[in-house]
């Protein structure tokens, strides 16, 4: 693996800029859960992506900021929970830090016992393989334990700052380029 290890080529980002065109790439949004103690704990997560299917893994982008990831990256396993286009609540309330997050929220647990939210899009079980420097968030590779999902739901997405859902076009309006 290599890694630039001189600032030379970082110029002076505007970061406000570089956040909105970031912006443009739509991404799902999570909410990554664990059983800390006797208590469930949790956090939004936007950073998430596949990794590997062979072997299989995911990554996920914690905050270095994240005051729940500190406690759920020490536990055997946890949730990545891909949020459903009408859980935009659970998306906030996930984000705030401290506060009874989950309240009211109901939940079932994995296999393992990691918190699997009711209604969600998606959800995978997964355990912390490696950890690595991301800037100003950690970048965490997850080995798959387990992992399920709802067919017929469709996830929240997160594009220029707003919530929206999928938009399904007809082959025949992406070959018309309407």
């Amino acid at each position: 693996m290599s890694t630039r290890s001189d600032n030379s080529t970082q110029s002076a980002v505007n970061t406000r800029a570089l956040r909105d065109v970031l912006g443009h790439f739509c991404s799902g949004v999570t909410v990554v859960t664990a059983m800390v103690g006797d208590e469930p704990a949790g956090f939004t997560c936007q950073s998430f992506s596949a990794l590997s299917l062979d072997p299989p893994q995911v990554l996920l982008c914690p905050s270095r900021r994240s005051t729940s990831w500190p406690a759920i990256r020490t536990v055997e396993t946890f949730c990545i929970n891909v949020l459903s286009s009408g859980q935009r609540d659970l998306s906030d309330r996930f984000a705030k830090s401290g506060g009874p997050k989950f309240a009211g929220v109901q939940w079932r647990p994995a296999e393992r016992g990691a918190p699997i939210l009711e209604g969600v899009a998606a959800w995978f079980e997964v355990a912390l393989a490696a950890e690595h420097d991301g800037g100003d968030h950690l970048i965490a590779v997850a080995d798959m334990l387990d992992f399920g999902s709802d067919p017929v739901t469709e996830p929240l997405v997160f594009h220029r700052s707003r919530y929206g859902g999928v938009v399904e076009l007809s082959l025949g309006s992406i070959e018309s380029g309407s």
